[in-house]
């Protein structure tokens, strides 16, 4: 399926940036000579790992006199040790970046204890957004999510590595639905998770876009799975929408009003919300320190313009990246402010219910 997502939808955001900041005075930023250390509070070999190694040398070409662009890892505390480090000891003057994701996300929208690191501090320069799309056994006789009635009582199971992690979006997502999920924890990603699937041994699952797209779609080709609906994308206003790779499936919002016969609101929707957008249009972000001069940020931001631009990036984007463009500039603020905020109601309404259902500890 040839992906045009939200590279539309986040166009007339990314125009409008552009034309404002080509209207700022520009200030000269030398980075000749210049090593810029871009960290990533994740092992080697990861998703976050692969993203930034793809995007350094491509920021090394674009940034002002080329200078180095060196990916240093320093995992630990569920990425919660290299966040704190940049938080204390990264200085203003553009030499250290930030390699964040959801996992880095989604313990502070939770008030993790490990936390020391405040995102409000931090001047965002690239976000990469992604998407997905849940599915369920067809051996439950439901052909789409309008078939709710042929699911409900019937007792699914879901791969999970735990109640706190990426999942925990999936988690909120199927008990909004009236969805009764077995979450299976220990699970350890969702190439595991798909894997079991195929076996039997999950009867509800969720992939992102590229492994749907991959591998899911051909068990729903063959009759094995049923698509039930895509967590969405967010569109230049700030609304949930239907994800482009995924035109015929309703996003969550639409599977909730079908299945409840209204549309979603309260705490509990609110809570949902953050942690799916946090988790898949915010996934991923590239920052800048607390006290960053706008001239620094601004040199970054061209930078990215310019990336998303080169052939290189162009030619491999997809590949490596996946099916969904990367962003900068009113697009990228956009999605960071969303991706790491949370209404204190929605926090404790998150927090109250893991720690009852799951026996999740927050304590400090």
């Amino acid at each position: 399926m040839k992906s045009f997502l939200p590279r539309l939808l986040l166009a007339a955001s990314l125009t409008a940036a552009v034309s404002f900041v080509a209207a700022m005075p520009a200030q000269a930023v030398d980075l000749t000579a210049k090593t810029i250390t871009l960290l990533v509070p994740f092992p080697t070999g990861g998703g976050v790992d692969l993203w930034a190694r793809f995007n350094a040398p491509l920021l090394s070409r674009h940034l002002p006199g080329k200078p180095t662009v060196l990916v240093k890892n320093m995992p630990g505390g569920g990425s919660t040790a290299g966040a704190n480090f940049f938080q204390v000891s990264a200085k203003p003057d553009g030499m250290t970046v930030l390699a964040s994701s959801a996992s880095t996300q989604f313990p502070y929208l939770l008030g993790d204890p490990r936390v020391k690191y405040e995102y409000q501090d931090w001047r965002v320069v690239l976000a990469a957004p992604t998407g997905g799309a849940a599915y369920v056994s067809s051996k439950f006789g439901a052909k789409s999510i309008r078939d709710i009635d042929k699911l409900r009582g019937k007792e699914l199971f879901f791969a999970s590595p735990g109640p706190t992690a990426l999942e925990l979006v999936s988690l909120l997502g199927f008990r909004l639905l009236d969805l009764n999920v077995n979450h299976i924890f220990g699970v350890v990603g969702r190439a595991e998770g798909l894997l079991g699937f195929e076996r039997g041994e999950f009867t509800i699952d969720s992939q992102t876009t590229t492994a749907y797209l991959r591998r899911s779609a051909g068990l729903v080709k063959d009759g094995v799975a049923t698509p039930l609906f895509s967590w969405g994308v967010i569109d230049k206003d700030g609304n949930l929408a239907r994800d482009p790779n995924f035109p015929d499936l309703p996003h969550i919002g639409e599977a909730y009003e079908i299945v409840h016969g209204k549309k979603p609101e309260g705490v509990e929707w609110e809570a949902f919300k953050a942690f799916l957008i946090s988790g898949f249009p915010a996934q991923k972000l590239m920052l800048l320190p607390k006290g960053t001069a706008d001239d620094i940020v601004e040199t970054y931001r061209a930078a990215v313009r310019d990336l998303l631009k080169d052939p290189d990036y162009l030619s491999k984007r997809d590949e490596v990246i996946g099916e969904y463009e990367q962003v900068t500039d009113a697009a990228a603020e956009k999605l960071f402010k969303a991706g790491t905020t949370i209404s204190p109601q929605a926090r404790a309404w998150t927090r109250a219910f893991l720690e009852k259902t799951y026996q999740v500890q927050f304590k400090e």
